[in-house]
């Protein structure tokens, strides 16, 4: 994926390219990663429309530091950690939407209609995938990010060691964890 595409350039050639004006080749930089962030995004969400804006962030946020990118490592790593703190971005306005709402008077709450799906409109395989979807997002950032990147990204532990700036024991050691806390808030 980080090697030749459908523009036959890797992706430091396509950096070069990008940074001396050509935008096809920041074009075809998004495309070849895009899904990867957009993944990793709805993970983290748990929301479709959310995670195409936390991915549009990322992609913007990587052109305009596209100049700072080391050409000697991998590029998927670099949009990665980009996406990673755009992620830990939304998370943080999400808490702030939180503390607003709650601070409103309570009659308001009672106006919003239930926006529930029919639960026998939905077939139990993807009541289930949308409940395991819901816990890996509720897990807490420093352990929902190693399990994203490695089991459902299929990143090794080093590069995912990479992506996050933590030893390959400590990506381990939190993956262990958040199977740990995934299964409790499962059976729970």
């Amino acid at each position: 994926m980080t090697g030749d595409g459908a523009h036959g350039e890797s992706d430091p050639q396509l950096v070069a390219s990008a940074l001396a004006g050509r935008q096809a080749a920041y074009a075809a930089l998004m495309a070849r990663h895009r899904e990867a962030v957009f993944r990793l995004a709805r993970h983290h969400t748990g929301d479709e429309g959310e995670a195409l804006d936390v991915t549009q962030e990322a992609f913007i946020a990587a052109f305009a530091s596209l100049a700072k990118f080391d050409a000697a490592r991998p590029f998927r790593a670099w949009i990665m950690r980009i996406a990673v703190n755009k992620c830990r971005d939304w998370a943080r306005r999400r808490t702030v939407r939180r503390l607003f709402r709650m601070a409103r008077p309570l009659e308001d709450a009672f106006d919003v209609a239930d926006q529930g799906l029919d639960p026998e409109a939905e077939a139990i395989s993807r009541r289930e995938l949308a409940r395991v979807s819901a816990a890996v997002a509720a897990l807490p950032a420093n352990l929902k990010d190693p399990l994203i990147l490695c089991r459902l990204e299929g990143m090794s532990m080093a590069e995912a060691a990479d992506v996050l700036g933590l030893t390959e024991k400590a990506v381990e050691t939190r993956i262990y964890r958040a199977r740990q806390k995934l299964s409790e808030m499962l059976e729970g």
